[in-house]
């Protein structure tokens, strides 16, 4: 039995899960070595050399023989930008068709009932990585003009050379759970743009801190509320209200495993000097320019808005540069929104609990908006002075959020973790599928307020062109 092994079951953790934090971990002596030998190195040629050979050796330990699976992706990539330069739009096509359909085929034939660490996850980043490189490579081809301000700091007007791609490509702490960025990041970084700056180190290991801190916490708080527990008739038996709740903290535990992954990725980013993002208000510098989770509006905020704009970050921004925005062109809002969606959909794979999670999201957060619309326009206008000067009602109203965002987020997760139609709708039943019933009564309540508002709109227009005044309703 290998060292890894005989390490991950002392532990009492998966050897696959054991290889990914060791290999997060790794990031940071990288970045020390790269930090205290290479750096200085004018030949930039062994930069490139150097994180190449630190991201394949790092994915081979992972993967074994099943590298070969990014290795072919990142050279088809290489290929077609050199020789579908002059056809942007076929350049875009074809690298978005390749990249999407390799990655859905490895999830045809690595799919099980469990969320795997196999090829596949570190893939799917790569796969975002290739399809915006061939965005901003056909993006360089453009007169600057045509460009919004996104695309000009991204575009690509000269081809890196293969051994650059494959750096940028395996970047450690980059390649295997993410963040995102663009080449232009890469190619400032190696150029020596971010030297001049200090404190990234500070700030790295304050965000591994950060990152053991939510580890434990994950792993304490699994411990009492594992996944098959709520699969079991002794979960059924629980009050209602304790069972939405547990479920709620579940969620909350289980989302932990992933940022702890994140923070250390972000940690040895940050401690290699590559993601600074300008000056702060204080006029420091500001080494959060690759964060994939925002911990502060992660943890104080009340709605599931507040979960998708604080978790995640660099991917939704990802989707929204490239999938979103560029979709413009269909002039509507809400079939861009759901098109997004649809494609994060399709991007996690073939299982049903992906698809339905993401229909909660955008349903929920609809919601949201439709009661914030209401509150706005009837409750604040009558009631609000009174309201904001009120204890009891602050203390109610921060009660009633939190317990909304601690008992939505059970809701919301627990498809896209249990994956199967049969296990998904077990945890729903289980909990009396509350979700839909108050989504459902809400629908119904907002469409008998819009009808009650447009007969008084139109009651008020009425008495105005009678009147000959004009409506200000």
């Amino acid at each position: 039995m290998e060292l890894t092994e005989t390490l991950a079951l002392k532990f009492g953790v998966p050897v696959e899960a054991f290889r990914l934090i060791l290999t997060l971990i790794a990031g940071y002596p990288i970045a020390a070595i790269y930090r205290k030998v290479i750096v200085n190195i004018e030949t930039k040629a062994l930069h490139h050399l150097f994180f190449a050979f630190c991201g394949l050796s790092l994915c081979y330990f992972n993967y074994g023989k099943d590298t070969y699976h990014s290795l072919l992706a990142i050279s088809v990539t290489f290929v077609l930008v050199n020789l579908m330069r002059g056809a942007p739009h076929l350049l875009i096509g074809i690298n978005f068709v390749f990249h999407m359909s390799y990655l859905l085929l490895g999830y045809y034939f690595t799919a099980s009932n469990e969320y795997d660490i196999l090829w596949t996850m570190p893939h799917c980043i790569l796969t975002l990585r290739m399809i915006g490189f061939g965005f901003d490579v056909a993006d360089g081809l453009k007169p600057a003009d045509q460009l919004s301000k996104e695309q000009k700091e991204t575009a690509l007007r000269d081809l890196p050379s293969f051994l650059q791609l494959l750096a940028y490509a395996y970047f450690p702490s980059g390649f295997l759970v993410g963040p995102q960025f663009p080449y232009r990041r890469y190619q400032r970084f190696t150029n020596g743009e971010f030297l001049e700056h200090a404190g990234c180190v500070d700030a790295g290991l304050q965000r591994l801190g950060m990152g053991v801190l939510y580890l434990i916490v994950c792993q304490v708080g699994l411990s009492y509320l594992p996944d098959n527990y709520f699969l079991t008739p002794e979960f059924v038996q629980v009050n209602f209200i304790k069972r939405i709740f547990l479920l709620g903290f579940w969620a909350k535990f289980t989302l932990y495993k992933y940022i702890a992954c994140w923070l250390f990725a972000e940690g040895a980013l940050m401690c290699i000097g590559f993601t600074y993002k300008g000056k702060d208000a204080q006029g420091q510098p500001d080494w959060f320019g690759c964060t994939n989770v925002k911990l502060m509006l992660l943890e104080t905020g009340n709605t599931m808005e507040h979960y998708v704009q604080s978790f995640n970050v660099n991917t939704n921004q990802w989707v929204a540069q490239y999938i979103f925005k560029r979709l413009k062109f269909l002039n509507n809002r809400n079939i861009s929104y759901a098109a997004a969606l649809s494609f994060l959909a399709v991007w996690h794979g073939y299982h049903s609990g992906y698809y339905m999670a993401f229909v909660m999201e955008y349903m929920i957060v609809s919601t949201e908006k439709q009661i914030e619309r209401v509150y706005t326009r009837e409750v604040l206008p009558k009631y609000g002075e009174t309201l904001n000067n009120s204890m009891i009602y602050k203390i109610l109203n921060f009660v009633a959020l939190k317990s909304y965002n601690i008992v939505y987020m059970g809701w919301c997760l627990t498809s896209f973790v249990f994956l199967k139609y049969e296990r998904w709708i077990k945890v729903y039943a289980a909990v009396n599928y509350f979700g839909f019933i108050y989504m459902i009564i809400w629908a119904c309540m907002f469409r008998g307020y819009r009808f009650l508002v447009g007969k008084e709109s139109r009651n008020v227009e009425s008495t105005a062109a009678v009147t000959g005044k004009q409506s200000t309703y």
